[in-house]
């Protein structure tokens, strides 16, 4: 049964290290969350270490600089990790050519431009129409703000006669920006997958995040780690598949389901969407505090 909780503080002594999700979590897309800062500085102040594990498809050194840019104080994480880091790492390995189609927004443009240093004497990725292309690389829609999944069907009809794999730079299907939903690049993989396209994933809840995290900060396979997350389809399954222990923000993507206030879901509700859901994270708290 999961347990339902008011503050990190009340199991944080169990755990060294978090694996924290940014959206939903720590912020809302445009603002940082001021009670969650508080509970991860006070984690770090206890002596734990905070890794900011996120789907976002752009590389660390982008995602810090976004925080810098909300507010959102240097104390209060170690380490940031991005399906973006893993992501740029395959696909400057060849993971679908290194000609590839590119579905992605202005904004994203740093994880095809920033080569990471092993990669500098590499095959150069040259972005190309899809009729020259030999894969296709999906940071996210090319207007987030209006795009939806079906637009890129047509495309993705003659990507799959190609044979052409994709590779999926953020596995979250949606998140909300403000008051606003808007589609991931999980979404468009989701399609292409439906359409009888293989789609390759390197973010939440699939393995490479978890190992790049762990090499990245030297842990050991004991190591007591929470993840902390609000996508039952990401942040806790992938806890459950590493065999990780797992913080379940219900105040995030899934609110609605929870009752009125999103600082205390009600119990029943929250047990039979889990079920429903068939996941039993150790915890749940309505938002990180």
């Amino acid at each position: 049964m999961t347990r339902l909780i008011e503050s990190l503080d009340e199991i944080a002594t169990q755990y060294d290290y978090l694996f924290c999700d940014l959206w939903g979590c720590l912020h809302n897309g445009k603002a940082p969350y001021p009670a969650a800062v508080a509970a991860l500085q006070r984690f770090r102040a206890g002596g734990g270490q905070v890794i900011l594990m996120t789907n976002a498809p752009r590389p660390a050194q982008f995602v810090e600089a976004q925080l810098g840019r909300m507010g959102v104080p240097r104390d209060a994480w170690d380490l940031i990790v991005s399906s973006g880091d893993a992501a740029q790492d395959a696909m400057f390995a060849g993971a679908v050519g290194h000609k590839v189609w590119a579905i992605a927004p202005e904004k994203d443009d740093g994880f095809f431009t920033d080569i990471p240093g092993e990669w500098k004497d590499g095959p150069a990725i040259e972005r190309v129409p899809l009729d020259q292309a030999e894969g296709i690389v999906v940071t996210g829609p090319f207007d987030e703000l209006t795009d939806h999944p079906e637009d890129y069907r047509p495309q993705f009809l003659l990507a799959k006669t190609k044979g052409l794999k994709l590779l999926c730079a953020n596995p979250d299907i949606v998140v909300d920006l403000g008051d606003r939903r808007i589609y991931c690049a999980g979404a468009l993989a989701e399609l292409y997958s439906a359409m009888g396209g293989e789609s390759l994933y390197f973010g939440k809840p699939h393995p490479p995040i978890y190992d790049l995290a762990r090499r990245k900060m030297n842990l050991r396979a004991d190591a007591r780690i929470l993840a902390v997350g609000d996508g039952i389809g990401t942040d806790i399954l992938g806890a459950a598949a590493e065999g990780i222990d797992a913080l379940f923000v219900t105040g995030g993507l899934a609110a609605d389901e929870f009752g009125p206030d999103v600082e205390h879901p009600e119990p029943a509700k929250l047990d039979h969407w889990l079920e429903i859901e068939g996941r039993n994270p150790e915890y749940a708290i309505g938002r990180l505090r």
